[in-house]
Formats: C-alpha cells, structure tokens, sequence
C-alpha cells in the first residue's frame, strides 16, 4: 500500500461522522404533510365520481371504487346541456383573459414608464379598489348594466371584467424591473411609445404575462357569482351555474356533482401546467424593483 493511500485512509478515519439534519427532515415532513392534505379533496372528489350517490359519503371511505361508475361521466353531458355551458365558459374566460392582458399590459406600461402629472396619486387610487370588496359595488353595477341593456349578455361579464387593478400593480412591478436605457434608446431611434410597448416591454414580460394568464383564467372560469347575477337564460349560463342544476329540491346528485366537478378542473390543469415554468419566474421578478 502506498503512503499516498495510507494517509487518504488515514484521513477518512479521522474525518468526523456526518450529522443527520433533523431540521431539514422535518422540514420535508411538513411539506409532505401539507401536500398530501391539500391533494386529500382532489382525490376524494375523483373517487366519489366514479360512485353511485349512496357510496359517496360511505365511510370508511373507499378511496378506489371496486366498481367504478364510468356512466357518471356520460350521464352529465345527457341530463344538463354541458356541452353548451363548457362553450360558453370558454368564450368567456378566453375572451376577458385576451382583454385583462391588454388592457393591464398597456396600462402598466404608462405607470411605470411615462411621465405624466398625478401619475403617482392615480395609481394607488386605481390600486386601492383591491381593497374594497365586490359585493360593496355589486349592486350599482348591475343597475348600472341594466341600464346599458346588457342584462342577461355575456357583453355585461366581459366589460366588468375587462380590467383589473391587480393585473395593472402585477405587470407595473415586472416593468420597473426592465432599464429604463431600453426605452429611452427606443425613442432616439424614432420608436412611438406604442411601438415599445409593444416591440420591447411585451416580449420582455412573458413570465409576469403567463402569471396573470392563470390568475384571470382560473378566476374567470370558477366565478359564480357573476354569472349567476347576470344570466338567466340557459343557452348562456356557464358550467359553474350548470353544476348547480345537479341539485334540485328533492335529491342531489353527488356522482354526477363530482363528475361535472372533474370535467370543469381539467382545462384549469392544463392552462397552470402549460404555464408553471413561468409561473413562479414571474412571481418572484415583480417584485425585484418597487
């Protein structure tokens, strides 16, 4: 044996054992924990779909069912028009997303890059309506619709929801965050402010743009309020409002609730998991810079 060798043993024998980390293990326990108690609902909603209504409630829980119930996801599409309801949720939430995205884009843009007097004063007096809760204005804006002639139209949820004093503080804070040296040379080359909002700011805020895609989508796709308020016809209710219809006055119908329940989680899933990679980009970069 080498002496190059005996003293690398040597020294292995001499370093000191490794300490177990009890604190990051704990750690991981709680967040295993948490996980496993949010994730607890999604699953028992996906299981009582595939049961029959006297099942779903049974305990103790049957957590795969030994007979699966796959008629529940053809029953809904039979006994409700959910077929309509998942088209006119879709028109809905893709149409005010597009708008939320333009609307809080453009104006971001002017709060955080032009100067202009009151700039300031006015943003946090459009910021400060966060605060102030809808059901305080609830009822102005439906009387204020109604008016307009708008009741029972998908035009009185879309102009509601049109803009957003969230989106507006989301996209400013990313805006602070870009060199105000990009628009400045911008404007020496002869760019219009239109031209670098839409050239240099907007393909610069593709992570803080897909955070506020999954808020407004999942936002508009779940509200149940508004379309309850607003439409009454069934040709225009949403699947929120089509889900309800599974409760009558005598019986509610739990297989059939989860199943709808289901179909409604899916695009949900798909527009968050699409978008995650930026999701969490763009929440950590909004607020870089204040």
């Amino acid at each position: 044996m080498t002496s190059a060798s005996l003293a690398s043993s040597s020294e292995a024998l001499k370093r000191p054992p490794r300490r177990i980390n009890w604190g990051l293990i704990l750690t991981y326990a709680v967040v295993i924990i948490v996980t496993l108690t949010m994730l607890a609902p999604f699953v028992w909603m996906l299981s009582a779909s595939l049961k029959l209504d006297r099942d779903v409630f049974a305990f103790p829980i049957e957590w795969i069912p030994s007979e699966p119930r796959w008629q529940n996801y053809i029953d809904i599409w039979t006994k409700i028009p959910l077929g309509i309801f998942v088209f006119n949720t879709t028109k809905l939430t893709v149409i005010v997303t597009v708008l939320q995205l333009l609307t809080s884009s453009f104006a971001a843009y002017a709060f955080a890059k032009l100067q202009f007097p009151y700039r300031n004063a006015l943003f946090l007096a459009y910021i400060a309506t966060i605060a102030m809760p809808w059901q305080v204005y609830m009822v102005p804006q439906f009387i204020l619709m109604r008016e307009f002639g708008l009741n029972n139209t998908h035009m009185a949820l879309i102009c509601l929801q049109a803009f957003t004093a969230f989106g507006v503080f989301l996209m400013r804070q990313f805006y602070m965050s870009i060199p105000d040296e990009l628009c400045e040379a911008a404007r020496i080359d002869g760019m219009s402010e239109y031209g670098i909002w839409w050239r240099i700011m907007l393909p610069l805020s593709m992570p803080a743009l897909s955070t506020l895609t999954i808020f407004t989508f999942v936002n508009t796709w779940n509200d149940f309020l508004g379309p309850l308020i607003y439409l009454t016809k069934t040709d225009l209710k949403t699947i929120q409002i089509g889900i309800r219809m599974f409760i009558t006055q005598y019986t509610q119908e739990y297989g059939l609730i989860m199943a709808a329940s289901v179909v409604s989680l899916i695009p949900v899933l798909i527009v968050f998991l699409a978008l995650q990679r930026f999701f969490v980009e763009g929440i950590a970069s909004t607020g870089l810079k204040g």
